[in-house]
């Protein structure tokens, strides 16, 4: 994965509380079987006009279908946001458009366990650093980038203050380095291979595989 050192971006302002996975993804967007071209789906209920069940074109009034939002990398959020199921899609479909990070007051636990285990950067503020920060890319959205340094753990723009925010030491580590959790596990591959040895020697009885 891309590893999450700093980034700059277009933020775009979702600013409603328990925003869902199946709003994030709806179940019926979920056809592929791969990571990639679920961003094509992504808040489709919203971003979308329906006939019945076919899509007509985009809805204007849709943050995200605003000229001014182009190429948003960052999202503004409330309260407890990927909540509900707990489909890693929501967060594939996500950094498949092309979302980095997420700033929202909290998060659904196992939503933000696959952001950093998927690359993308989950960051709690309080409610008034977030109102902040959207009144400032609010102002001019395709001028007024937010920057997230996760070495610092901050978040500023050219005119705002700087805020501070934190986060899970062994997430960070994955997101700085480009780690997954397999990737991150392997990391201890000798402490995992001493241990398995010393169990297999103490424990007879086990079934283990051989370990050379």
């Amino acid at each position: 994965m891309k590893p999450f050192t700093q980034h700059q971006g277009v933020a775009a302002p979702i600013m409603q509380d328990n925003v869902d996975t199946d709003q994030i993804i709806p179940s019926r967007e979920m056809t592929r079987v791969s990571k990639t071209g679920l961003g094509d789906g992504l808040f489709a209920g919203w971003r979308y006009i329906y006939d019945g069940a076919e899509k007509t074109g985009l809805a204007d009034d849709f943050v995200l279908n605003q000229n001014h939002f182009a190429d948003a990398s960052i999202l503004l959020s409330g309260r407890n946001f990927g909540c509900g199921s707990s489909r890693e899609h929501a967060v594939w479909a996500l950094k498949d458009f092309g979302v980095r990070a997420i700033i929202a007051e909290s998060f659904g636990a196992i939503f933000r366990m696959n952001c950093a285990r998927n690359g993308l950067l989950a960051i709690e503020l309080a409610p008034s650093a977030i109102a902040d920060l959207q009144d400032y890319c609010e102002q001019d959205p395709q001028r007024h980038l937010l920057k997230i340094d996760l070495e610092q753990n901050t978040v500023s723009g050219a005119s705002t203050k700087t805020f501070d925010f934190s986060i899970d030491e062994a997430d960070r580590h994955m997101l700085i380095n480009g780690l997954d959790f397999i990737d991150y596990t392997l990391q201890f591959e000798s402490e995992i291979t001493t241990f398995s040895r010393r169990y297999r020697s103490a424990n007879q009885w086990a079934t283990l595989s051989r370990i050379d």
